[in-house]
């Protein structure tokens, strides 16, 4: 890398090379029995070159023939592309711990055995079907520029999901476990999978209107995926966002608090610096219900000519070779703040309505201008505090400017989910369809 950083730096004014080396196992079981293993294993080198004021961009698999990889940086720089930014320069960073590794050294066989475990736990106390998720992740990034920053990474995740499939159905309970090591899965996440099955295994059909809806931390993501898009520097800078100018203003319930903490050790792929070299740091981005500032990357903030934030990251929804992508303005480690009431107390203090484990369709509706329509799979029914079953192809829809003003309570626990680390939120006068 340090040649190929000389090289570029006589062809060009600034120079960044990536590398990244990512491996990972998973395992799958079906029905409660093993039904797949797989391993994959991807690495590259990316890099930017800026020159003229423009950025040029091109990825490889290796280094073998660093001329041709720079040439094609280099062309590149003809698509006129802006680089209103500079790479940042480089400083001390601060130590985390982000690998263990003993799971890097741990057997598949290991991991096969935590997966008999907790398939074999749930089959004495619930009749469903069980699969279970396992995957072992570790990666190693370096990031070097001819601004004098060299930062290297190596990272290490853990995680297990158990999923309990109602009988006849597609939809199901589960609940994700996140690690930097390996960890047997927590009775108590499988107390409260085998506890919410059993109660929900009628099916009923209640009649649909504004109530109380509780959703899970698993679900949470398809409220927060708008959150997130409306305070995106990118959509800032295109003045397409609802939270344009919003800085300061009370949107939501006060008992919002919505953060992004890269630095948190104490979760897997914790990180000192995104994937521009820039600094990361706890980022809040409402407090207390108010909208505080957006996020971005080195372009858009340059673009807005503000600072960026530490959030320039190559991230894809759907996922792909993330060594070929270009940064992006992203959140990787949001985090809501807990409140003051166990799971089962919101539940309780319920005179009717949902309780939302998962939601299927979270990409339609107008995501920017915070509108959701939502599949819910599964919807489990509550009357005067008891769950009283499960309900089939049941929805809710609302836009989260209106829905998050109308915040109950928030569970006194955050869970890793899909998305980010949250607790259960109880939200009044949502429209349900059944």
């Amino acid at each position: 890398m340090e040649q190929l950083l000389e090289r570029a730096s006589k062809a060009g004014d600034q120079v960044e090379i990536y590398f990244l080396e990512q491996a990972s196992d998973r395992i799958q079981f079906e029905n409660g029995r093993l039904k797949d293993m797989e391993s994959k294993m991807q690495s590259g080198f990316s890099l930017r070159i800026i020159k003229d004021g423009c950025l040029g961009f091109a990825y490889t698999k290796n280094l073998l023939d660093r001329d041709e990889f720079l040439k094609r940086a280099l062309d590149s720089l003809e698509g006129k592309m802006e680089a209103p930014f500079s790479f940042p320069a480089g400083r001390a960073l601060p130590p985390l711990n982000t690998c263990d590794p003993i799971l890097e050294s741990l057997p598949n066989t290991a991991l096969v055995e935590e997966g008999n475990r907790v398939c074999s736990i749930l089959r004495t106390k619930a009749k469903g079907e069980i699969n279970v998720s396992i995957q072992r992740s570790l990666a190693t990034l370096r990031l070097l520029n001819s601004r004098g920053s060299d930062y290297s990474l190596r990272s290490s995740s853990y995680y297990l999901n158990p999923s309990l499939l109602f009988p006849g159905s597609q939809a199901g309970l589960d609940r994700p476990f996140l690690s930097k090591g390996f960890e047997p899965y927590p009775t108590e996440k499988l107390d409260f999978l085998q506890t919410l099955f059993n109660q929900a295994q009628k099916e009923v059909r209640p009649q649909p209107g504004k109530m109380k809806t509780l959703f899970f931390p698993e679900a949470l993501y398809g409220l927060i995926w708008r959150i997130q898009a409306g305070a995106n520097g990118k959509n800032i800078y295109e003045k397409t966002s609802p939270l344009l100018n919003k800085t300061g203003a009370q949107l939501f319930d006060s008992q919002i608090t919505l953060y992004d903490d890269p630095l948190n050790d104490q979760q897997p792929q914790a990180r000192s610096f995104d994937d521009e070299g820039v600094p990361c740091r706890k980022f809040i981005m409402i407090e207390q219900g108010v909208i505080q500032n957006p996020f971005y990357d080195l372009f858009y903030a340059g673009k807005m000519k503000t600072s960026p934030t530490g959030h320039g990251f190559k991230s894809a929804m759907w996922g792909g070779e993330t060594v070929a992508l270009k940064p992006r303005p992203a959140l990787e480690y949001l985090y809501l703040k807990p409140g003051e009431k166990t799971f089962w107390d919101l539940v309780q203090s319920m005179d009717r309505g949902i309780l939302v484990a998962g939601v299927l369709g979270a990409h339609s509706g107008n995501i920017l201008n915070g509108d959701f329509s939502l599949g819910l799979a599964p919807a489990l029914y509550v009357e005067n505090g008891w769950i009283i079953g499960r309900v089939k192809d049941a929805m809710a829809a609302g836009n989260i400017y209106e829905t998050l003003k109308e915040v109950l309570a928030l569970e006194d626990k955050i869970h890793a989910s899909y998305g980010g680390t949250f607790p259960a939120v109880l939200l009044d006068q949502v429209s349900v369809a059944f």
